[in-house]
Formats: C-alpha cells, structure tokens, sequence
C-alpha cells in the first residue's frame, strides 16, 4: 500500500491514497456506513452523503444486513449509480433483533451465515456480495450469546467457503478474531481482518503484524476509541491535541492520520452522517506526521 494519490473513477484523488483488498486497489479511506441509521427519517439525506462519498474518492464501503435490519443496505443499492466502481463489504454472524436488549443477536451457525448472505443479496440487490467478513465473538465488542451460539471456526468456514465456491460471495473476511483464529482460518484464503484497534487501543499489534505478513488488510474498527462508555479517547490524548494545533487540524484527523502513517496495510472505514464530517474524515489521509510527532504519539500507551 502507498500513499499515492492515483485518481477513481470519478476523477477524484482517492483519500489516504491506495490499498488493496480482496484483490482490487481502493481507497485507503472508506466509509463504514453503520452511522447511516440515524437517517432513517430522511432517506434523500443519506442517498446524497452516500453519493457525496463516491463523488469525494470513496471506494469501498462497510455495511451489514443488521445495520437497521436492511435499512442501510438498501440505502447503498439505491445510491450506487452506473459507473460507480465501489467495493461493498458486508458481514455475517449476527443478525438484528429489535426485541431484546441490544440491537443485535449472535448468529454463528452455519444455516445463519447462509440465511444472512441470502438476506445481503436481496437487500443489496447483488448476484454476489464482493467481500464478507464473519463476524466472530472472539475479541473486540461482543454481547452475551447462549451455548448453541459457540460454534467451530472450521464449520463456519466450511459454509462461507461453500457459498464462495457457488458464486454468492466474492471473498472472506474475518471480524472480531484474535490471531490464533486468524492463523486457523488462513487456508480459507482471508482477504481483511475487522478488530477494534486505535491509537490507545493497540493490544492488537501482534495480530496486525500477522496481517502484514499474510499481506491481508486491517480495517480498525473503533478506529478513535470511545464508542462505549469506559473506553479510552484518541481525541482526549494531550499529545494528540497538541499535535493538532501544531497541524492545524482536528484531534480526529490526527488519530486517523496515525492509524495510516502505522501501518501500510490498514484501511480505515470512519462512519458519520454529515457531510461535513465525512470530509474531514477524508482530509484526514492528506496529513502528514512528521518523526518528531509520530514519536510522541507512538508514546501512547
């Protein structure tokens, strides 16, 4: 992965330059679009901040079935217009649930995976989804599941693997996985791996180094912290606020900076529901962190 700034097919210059994933170059900035749920009484809004993004370089986007029980999915398909060369990933291994306690239930079995591939390409309205990620409960957030939920890492590969051969997925993904996991499931041919990961959150660092050596995308989930109650701020670090004003852009920026300056092989999916916070997202792949201040914040800990 570079940092070049080879233009889309859009003709805009691709944010944080280009990666690769599931065989294809993209963005290293894409949008993850599970923010999108907040729009859900004003679907125009969201068809043009979606098309706003594929305008600005976006190239690669991150949903799920789940993500308001096909709500955002369908947001996608009707946003995507011809010539709009944008990779869509999806994931498996849950499934939304509007009457219990989280917005979401495990659902790790093998005839679950199938079922929400199924739901995925009629909510997408795709002969194949491109890229799936089983989304796994080993590490990262997860809610509380019941015995039947535990289910064989081989099994659900088996399945994914099955659903690829017959042409319903393009490529496999992991989420959620520590790097034993990872190692296991190498043979399946994993194109991304999806953890939370960020500047103050990096217990991940050896599973993103077997990335490296596996030439396998990351894609940090969480990738500024804080999205539940307990968990460390990238933007309350003072080293990141000061290196924002030295920059004169945001803390946010400077944690998304840092995440791409980290690692070659990472690609970020940041989520919103504005316009304007989609584009400084965006801006965030043009700043560059000097030695000085890429020390003091590899300082973080």
């Amino acid at each position: 992965m570079t940092s070049e700034t080879t233009p889309t097919t859009s003709s805009a210059p691709r944010p944080g330059g280009v990666g690769r994933l599931a065989g294809r170059t993209v963005s290293r900035i894409g949008y993850g679009a599970m923010q999108l749920e907040r729009l859900h009484d004003d679907r125009p809004a969201a068809i043009a901040l979606l098309r706003h993004a594929f305008d600005l370089g976006v190239d690669h986007v991150d949903t799920a079935h789940f993500y308001g029980d096909g709500f955002v999915n369908g947001l996608i398909r009707e946003a995507l217009r011809p010539g709009d060369d944008v990779l869509v990933v999806t994931k498996v291994g849950a499934a939304s649930d509007h009457a219990g306690p989280f917005p979401m239930r495990v659902a790790q079995r093998p005839e679950e995976l199938r079922a929400g591939i199924e739901a995925e390409l009629t909510t997408l309205g795709m002969e194949q989804v491109p890229v799936v990620n089983l989304r796994r409960m080993d590490a990262g957030m997860t809610i509380p599941f019941p015995d039947e939920q535990k289910v064989d890492l081989d099994d659900q590969l088996a399945e994914l693997i099955a659903l690829r051969d017959a042409g319903k997925i393009g490529a496999i993904g992991l989420s959620s996985v520590s790097p034993d996991v990872t190692r296991r499931a190498l043979p399946a041919g994993i194109v991304c791996v999806q953890n939370p990961y960020s500047l103050v959150a990096r217990e991940d660092e050896d599973l993103l180094e077997l990335c490296t050596e596996e030439q396998i995308a990351w894609v940090p989930y969480f990738p500024l912290g804080g999205a539940i109650p307990g968990m460390a701020k990238v933007t309350d670090e003072p080293a990141v606020i000061a290196a924002a004003e030295r920059l004169g852009c945001t803390p946010a920026q400077v944690g998304l900076a840092w995440l791409l300056h980290h690692s070659p092989r990472t690609l970020l999916i940041p989520g919103t529901a504005t316009a304007a916070h989609l584009e400084a997202n965006l801006a965030a792949g043009a700043i560059t962190l000097d030695a000085q201040t890429l020390a003091a914040l590899d300082a973080i800990r």
